[in-house]
């Protein structure tokens, strides 16, 4: 009975799909910095309600919009970067 048993559990193992095995949780995949993706981005900020979380993406983005009025698209970016991250958490 022992031996069935066990030998049920490994049929089962074996035929469980690989994706099932495997605890791998995909990091989402930051966006470009494009005038498109920053839209989006303010306009799902719009209906966020006030929070020490969106104030910081406030004021990130204002250093986003700071930095594209000079010129820097780099820091800018950068900037944008750190605003994906506050909306993902």
């Amino acid at each position: 009975m022992k031996a069935f048993i066990i030998a049920a559990m490994a049929s089962a193992l074996a035929f469980t799909p690989a994706s099932a095995k495997t605890k791998a949780v995909a990091k989402p995949k930051a966006t470009t910095c494009s005038a498109e993706n920053m839209v989006k981005t303010t306009n799902g900020m719009v209906v966020m309600p006030y929070s020490p979380a969106r104030m910081a993406m406030d004021k990130e983005m204002a250093a986003v919009n700071a930095e594209m009025s000079k010129g820097d698209m780099r820091a800018a970016c950068a900037h944008y970067a750190n605003v994906q991250k506050m909306a993902g958490k």
